[in-house]
């Protein structure tokens, strides 16, 4: 694909006014389509240009954010660089923004009054909790959303007693969610506008996302199933599964039915450990004792092998273990590298930069990195500010 392919978007104008990374993976998501995404930036620019890992004094996140993107300055306090924004909202067809409500209030961007001097823009808020929530609640971080959804009172598990919930998988999860769903939220109210001509105001609450992410383990809970409690222990799916230390890496191993462990023994070569174990132990001697001493013993025998031989070699043998990846193996993942997804791009302060892409492939406007993200103020006079 070239540069100058059409995306699916193409021909849509969107605004971003959004600071934080629900708002700006919104604005991303939108831009790798093809819409032309206007990253509108306070002086001194957005604060996650500011936020690490850095590198050159340049943020790597903000350079993951903002692929595709243009960028202009305006200081929204002032009033003439904020009829300048009403300008361009004027010929826009959507707005991204993530602030809170007193932010919008000062600088005349509630949904109500964007609604009312726009009407026809499709307004996409993400916030913590919502519109409504009362102000306690408005400025939140991710760790927040997180724990208020209820990922993190169980995810990741076997955290040690006495010691706080982790942030679970990654430190922007709960943003990244949101962005998803806003996104999705606001494509269909663009096919709205163009069918009927009427925008409307969109209200992500990112703590909801996560209630509507709810995985099996919450599910026992809220059925009665499980009950919660501070045992870190109790939200695990059972059996003696977990991460184990091998040669080159860790692994980790799901393992809660008969065929699971007459699977795993044969993997192993039958060691004469395992007849100390009743073959149903799992379904009905699944105890701390045997948990322990299985643990110890597969501890001892997977240590000694590599993780993507004897993972490939276990899942083809019905065996749930798969490697734990790190950011190094990613992009030489034998998959990923078939499937192309990440995308060799340059970047102005990087220099040949990996990008993750999208998780889906469309065949007449494939996603691509089609330029880094933007430098402060770079698009100003393109953008006819």
């Amino acid at each position: 694909m070239t540069p100058e392919t059409l995306g699916a978007l193409a021909g849509l104008l969107v605004i971003e006014t959004a600071e934080r990374v629900s708002g700006e993976y919104t604005g991303k998501l939108l831009a790798d389509l093809g819409a032309q995404v206007i990253k509108v930036e306070r002086p001194g620019g957005a604060p996650t240009r500011r936020m690490a890992p850095l590198q050159g004094g340049e943020s790597a996140l903000f350079a993951y954010l903002n692929t595709n993107k243009q960028s202009v300055v305006l200081d929204l306090d002032l009033p003439a660089e904020r009829a300048m924004l009403d300008r361009l909202m004027t010929r826009a067809h959507a707005l991204i923004d993530d602030h809170q409500v007193d932010w919008t209030e000062r600088r005349n961007l509630t949904p109500t009054q964007v609604a009312k001097t726009h009407p026809r823009i499709v307004h996409t808020l993400v916030t913590p909790f919502g519109q409504s929530a009362p102000a306690s609640l408005q400025q939140c971080r991710s760790i927040n959303v997180i724990n208020a959804g209820g990922w993190a009172y169980h995810s990741p598990s076997e955290t040690p007693q006495g010691k706080p919930p982790l942030k679970g998988a990654g430190r922007f999860l709960s943003d990244y969610e949101a962005g998803i769903d806003a996104a999705l939220c606001t494509m269909a109210s663009l096919l709205r506008l163009r069918r009927t001509g009427q925008g409307q105001s969109i209200d992500i609450s990112e703590v909801e996302v996560q209630l509507n992410r709810i995985d099996c383990v919450l599910d026992r809970m809220l059925a009665g199933d499980a009950d919660p409690s501070d045992t870190r222990t109790a939200y695990d799916m059972g059996g003696p599964g977990t991460s184990f230390a091998c040669a080159d890496g860790h692994v980790f191993l799901i393992m809660t039915t008969q065929a699971h462990w007459q699977a795993l023994c044969i993997l192993m070569g039958n060691p004469a450990w395992a007849s100390a174990f009743r073959n149903d132990w799992l379904e009905f001697d699944c105890t701390a004792a045997n948990v322990a001493a299985f643990r110890a013993e597969f501890s001892a025998w997977v240590a000694e092998q590599s993780k993507l031989p004897i993972t490939e070699a276990a899942q083809k043998a019905g065996v749930a273990m798969v490697p734990v990846h790190t950011a190094v193996d990613l992009p030489r993942h034998e998959q990923f590298s078939h499937r192309g997804f990440f995308q060799n791009a340059e970047h102005p302060a990087f220099g040949a930069v990996a990008y993750p892409g999208a998780c889906y492939r469309m065949s007449a406007t494939p996603v691509r990195v089609r330029t880094p993200a933007p430098s402060l103020g770079a698009d100003q006079r393109e953008a006819g500010v």
